[in-house]
């Protein structure tokens, strides 16, 4: 078992309300809900950033998911979790914006989910993959995306195709 085995998370009801706390590795054999957050972070010409898992991760090794996201800790707040994530992951510090939520389902591994984005300018740094975390990324053209989902949809994590769907349909751009 790994020490992220023995992160502890809160167990949450299907309404999201905290109901107890857990190692993450129970809470996962378990299948019982919990919280996770997402971002997404766009570049001045709207391409978002995104990272291909390594392929030591539990959860979807090898595939391409969402610019930073993670478990929120036991007590800790989505957006917390969120600059967290996002710095621990792509070396980028800022304040992450909630997009939107999506209760717990099998598609997202039981987890309530929150997607935030972030918006960076051309003069701030380029992310910095954290190699224990991800084996590479970069940013791609929504079309891009909208291509490798159609045409493999099994080399994207389940929780990003759905995020990233309902974060276009909202942003009235389709993606369905």
């Amino acid at each position: 078992m790994t020490d992220d085995e023995h992160e502890i998370l809160d167990v949450v009801d299907a309404d999201d309300l905290v109901v107890g706390s857990m190692e993450r590795g129970e809470i996962h054999r378990k299948r019982l809900f919990h919280r996770s957050v997402h971002v997404f972070l766009l570049d001045e010409a709207g391409r978002i950033y995104l990272q291909k898992r390594s392929f030591e991760k539990l959860e979807h090794p090898g595939k391409w998911d969402s610019s930073a996201s993670g478990h929120v800790d036991s007590g800790e707040f989505y957006q917390e979790a969120a600059g967290r994530e996002l710095e621990e992951e792509i070396g980028v510090k800022a304040s992450p914006e909630p997009v939107l939520t999506v209760r717990a389902s099998e598609q997202t591994g039981m987890e309530h989910s929150m997607l935030f984005h972030v918006q960076r300018s051309a003069t701030d740094p380029d992310p910095s993959p954290n190699p224990s975390e991800i084996q590479e990324g970069r940013f791609f053209e929504t079309g891009e995306i909208e291509a490798g989902i159609a045409r493999e949809p099994e080399t994207f994590s389940p929780s990003f195709v759905l995020l990233y769907r309902l974060y276009r349909k909202r942003s009235g751009e389709g993606g369905g």
